[in-house]
């Protein structure tokens, strides 16, 4: 969804409360991987895989130059013939730890194998946040979850776009001393290779 669709999206989302919801869940996504230096995992459940939310959010960082943000899609199911970038598997979760951000995206209760996985990532360290259609079960491991209760109006693809969106522009600016320092360096750098004054 590009920037016109999603600008008419909020638009017409205005006076609800999902733009302030979406809003403050990106603000926790972009805080936790770019706090410590990336390592984004991004899950589905065995029947829902969030390509979608994985190829916005790789655009997300891009564009906005918060690498942190690029995920790497875990599988339920991978083949020896899937090139690197989709062949993760579930093992993946099993390994994270502290300084990882798991996302979870279940459109239905994710089952006990993966929210056992989930839970485990979570003591090991990881930071857990769900985007969920109202699975009490996820929520509760989460450190951060979004939840769209039964009727909502909105449903689990706009609010993934309206995540994906928020997270890129909330980027956090460079701070202000490696600024200034590299400003210095610049300024270094011209003095040094500057022709010497010329002598009359």
């Amino acid at each position: 969804m590009d920037a016109v669709r999603v600008a008419m999206l909020r638009e017409v989302l205005a006076g609800t409360e999902w733009l302030g919801a979406t809003r403050r869940f990106a603000g926790a996504l972009r805080s936790s991987v770019v706090s410590h230096g990336g390592g984004l995992l991004l899950v589905g459940t065995s029947d829902y895989e969030p390509w979608h939310l994985a190829a916005h959010l790789v655009d997300e960082a891009a564009w906005s130059g918060t690498p942190e943000l690029s995920p790497t899609l875990v599988r339920h199911e991978t083949r020896a013939a899937d090139p690197a970038h989709l062949a993760v598997g579930l093992g993946r979760i099993e390994a994270a730890r502290r300084g990882e951000t798991l996302l979870v995206v279940s459109p239905s209760a994710p089952g006990a194998p993966l929210l056992e996985r989930i839970h485990d990532a979570r003591l090991a360290g990881a930071t857990v946040l769900a985007l969920a259609e109202g699975d009490r079960e996820l929520r509760a491991t989460a450190h951060e979850s979004l939840s769209l209760p039964p009727g909502a109006e909105v449903d689990l693809d706009t609010v993934q776009h309206l995540v994906s969106a928020a997270a890129g522009e909330n980027a956090l600016p460079a701070p202000r001393g490696r600024r200034r320092l590299r400003d210095r360096l610049s300024r270094l750098a011209d003095q040094l290779t500057s022709p010497p004054p010329a002598r009359w």
